[in-house]
């Protein structure tokens, strides 16, 4: 129960300290009874929310290793454990992107026990990454009608509202995620999201993040929800830099932190000022393509290729990583690489291109990156903001709803 209590904590937050705390009393449990096989399989999947939430592991690290001998350790014991096929499924999902094998064993843990809400949310978010917007909100639906005081769930139904640019449905329920938790960083996010991305207005925001109620972690891709970029869209980038100064004890953290900043230069046109910062950032992400390749990291090296006047490597790296990871393939991933494809585009002077990849963006469900109010204001589309294409694109309409 002691590790159950600070699982929560860590779902809500999305910290490294209450997860390692809850990892600790499962341990203690199962130290207890070595057969205890829900204190293995809760175990597993904090560890892999962990991975996924906190620090990922590479695909030949040994800690995933020892992952999977705890789900079939927890499996092996208790075959009927509902638990033990979600923390399966879990590893399917978070770990290996595996979606369908992911719902089949959710769908186990439904026929052992067809009440339970963790399978049931589970599911939503891999239907969420499938693009099956409608299956995915009613699933959490029901979720939410069987456990109303999970502010980690609400959070999620606001998240998709918010990608899915339904913004009223979105404050509605960030909100209320922080009514019931204040600390719940996923609701948080998407009520930044609803103020920026569905107003354009971030006087709410500021409201928000400094009167306490700060989003600490920064955003892998780009600088948003972060006090950093509200002092970007305010063109205010020494107070954006300043925000961006202390070095981060997690390194997936620090990395996103130098990345902000390598953005920042960029976006006030003084790059050339900040080489050593730019090139310790580029080491870091080589380092980390290098360990465990992924789109994330094509599309931040190709920021820093863009702020080191390499254009066309970046054009090159930020069209590789879209065609890597395509929207067809996770409806989440998908759009905000899309996006950091035409940030690229826009900045490395393909206007007519970033147009294109915007008109894409604003007809599918990618309220987490593009809207047209953010699009008005964000100096990332500085250098395209006069080219006709995208000034239709300002006056246009963008896709509100599942679409489907």
């Amino acid at each position: 129960m002691k590790g159950e209590y600070e699982e929560r904590e860590a779902e809500n937050s999305l910290k490294a300290e209450p997860f390692d705390r809850a990892a600790i009393f499962y341990q203690q449990a199962l130290d207890r009874d070595w057969n205890f096989a829900l204190a293995a399989a809760r175990l597993a999947e904090s560890r892999i929310l962990r991975h996924w939430f906190v620090t990922r592991h590479a695909e030949n690290d040994p800690a995933l290793v020892e992952i999977k001998g705890l789900v079939d350790r927890a499996l092996t014991l208790a075959p009927n454990l509902a638990e033990a096929h979600i923390a399966l499924g879990s590893f399917h999902y978070y770990v290996k992107h595996e979606y369908e094998e992911a719902l089949k064993e959710f769908g186990r843990a439904l026929e052992v026990q067809p009440n339970n809400i963790r399978a049931l949310e589970l599911s939503a978010y891999v239907y969420r990454r499938q693009g099956r917007w409608k299956l995915s909100l009613d699933q959490l639906a029901k979720c939410e009608e069987r456990d109303p005081r999970d502010a980690s769930l609400t959070g999620n139904i606001a998240s998709s509202y918010a990608a899915l640019r339904m913004w009223p449905e979105a404050k509605r329920a960030s909100s209320h995620s922080l009514v019931l938790d204040p600390h719940n960083l996923i609701g948080l996010r998407a009520l930044i999201l609803s103020y920026l991305n569905g107003q354009g207005d971030f006087n709410d925001v500021k409201r928000l993040l400094f009167a306490g109620q700060r989003a600490t972690n920064f955003i892998t891709l780009d600088i948003s929800a972060t006090e950093a970029y509200v002092h970007v869209l305010d063109r205010d980038f020494a107070a954006a830099r300043k925000t961006c100064e202390t070095e981060a004890t997690n390194p997936d953290e620090n990395l996103s932190r130098l990345m902000a900043l390598v953005v920042i230069h960029l976006l006030a046109n003084d790059a050339g000022s900040a080489t050593d910062e730019i090139e310790n950032a580029r080491g870091l992400v080589e380092a980390r393509l290098r360990e465990r390749p992924n789109e994330t990291a094509l599309i931040q090296l190709a920021w820093i290729n863009l702020a080191l006047r390499n254009n066309t490597e970046a054009l090159r790296l930020a069209t590789q990583a879209a065609q890597s990871a395509p929207v067809e393939k996770d409806a989440l991933l998908g759009p905000a690489i899309l996006t950091g494809l035409a940030q690229i585009q826009a900045r490395a002077g393909e206007p007519a291109a970033a147009v294109k990849t915007l008109q894409r963006l604003l007809a599918m469900p990618a309220g987490f990156s593009v809207s047209i109010a953010q699009l008005k204001v964000d100096p990332i589309w500085d250098p395209i903001r006069n080219d006709p294409g995208f000034q239709r694109l300002l006056a246009s309409k963008e896709l509100v709803g599942p679409g489907r």
